[in-house]
């Protein structure tokens, strides 16, 4: 006879604090990539509204700006395709600080543009 293996126990919720620091760094975490925002939602998104909603704001932008170092690249043939890399890159940096500033103070951030796959 084999013993019945125990449910899994539901992770805890996220106290506000831990809501709030791991919402900004998922924003924070737009200067490395789109990697950190899609790690953050998905293990953070059942336990924390205000994370959920965060995290999936900056993945969306994360992928924006994924697809413009995809079109720099394309474009990289002509010299435009460049300064379209470097704008993209200066434009991730500061947008992604902005995030973190607001989010790190519990008020949700809204990027100026994105595209807006993850719902």
């Amino acid at each position: 006879m084999t013993a019945p293996t125990p449910a899994p126990v539901p992770a805890a919720p996220l106290s506000e604090t831990e809501d709030r620091q791991w919402a900004s760094f998922a924003h924070l975490g737009g200067i490395l990539g789109f990697l950190p925002a899609l790690i953050i939602w998905l293990v953070f998104k059942d336990r924390g509204a205000f994370t959920n909603t965060e995290a999936k704001e900056a993945l969306n932008f994360q992928i924006t700006i994924v697809a413009a170092y995809i079109v720099g690249s394309i474009l990289s043939v002509i010299i435009i395709g460049f300064l379209i890399t470097a704008a993209a890159w200066v434009v991730a940096i500061i947008f992604s600080i902005l995030g973190f500033l607001k989010a790190k103070d519990g008020v949700s951030y809204r990027y100026p543009f994105a595209i807006r796959l993850i719902k």
